[in-house]
């Protein structure tokens, strides 16, 4: 092993403790979430048996297509097909929402991938870990916004995340690099590692304002 490989794998180390924080700022936020909707369903429920206990079916029947349309509204939990990459962008898009970034998210996964689920999960997570981070930069918060693409694309397995950014982002050495203090953009290089692992293909482009990263694996 290189020097540079040595200092980048222990530089990706101390990125995996940074990573902790990051998942527990995720399970806090979606444990306020399970509070809130623990506090709003003991309060309907309380609604709901005022209204049978006073003969009130025609507001009883109102008051619940209410409430259904009200969940309708608010599940905007992504069903991909496979559970790790659910919990994954699930979790970090409820962060994303919680930051009051704007999220345009399609995804799917087909039923066979030769991309395991860990390695999946480094490349979502990591991506969206950036665009987060990308957004918060932004002052103006009705800027702030992530799109993402998860699908079949040309017959092959299809990674496109979309963020707006506060300022360009700059290259070194041929490789784009993030804004995080002391990790030198380890996400990507992570990233990288991955796709070239399933020799797949990754591309990035940086506009005013706007950051983009397609990765493509053969299935």
């Amino acid at each position: 092993m290189g020097i540079v490989s040595w200092l980048i794998d222990r530089r990706i180390a101390s990125f995996q403790n940074d990573l902790i924080l990051k998942h527990y700022d995720e399970v806090q936020n979606i444990y306020s979430q399970m509070r809130g909707w623990r506090h709003d369903y003991h309060n309907h429920i309380q609604v709901m048996k005022a209204h049978m206990a006073l003969g009130q079916m025609d507001e009883l029947n109102t008051y619940l297509n209410e409430l259904d349309a009200d969940l309708t509204s608010v599940d905007t939990i992504i069903k991909t097909g496979n559970i790790m990459l659910d919990a994954i962008l699930n979790s970090k898009l409820s962060l994303a929402s919680a930051k009051r970034i704007k999220i345009n998210a399609k995804a799917t996964a087909p039923e066979t991938i030769k991309v395991s689920d860990i390695d999946l999960c480094v490349i979502v997570g990591n991506l969206l870990d950036n665009a987060v981070e990308a957004c918060m930069k932004l002052e103006d918060e009705s800027l702030r916004f992530i799109r993402i693409y998860i699908g079949l694309f040309k017959g092959q397995f299809y990674i496109s995340v979309t963020n707006s950014t506060g300022q360009s982002v700059k290259k070194l050495g041929g490789h784009y690099q993030t804004t995080k203090s002391g990790y030198h953009g380890l996400g990507l290089i992570r990233v990288d590692r991955v796709v070239q692992k399933y020799s797949g293909y990754v591309n990035r482009q940086s506009e005013e304002g706007v950051f983009a990263t397609e990765v493509m694996f053969p299935l």
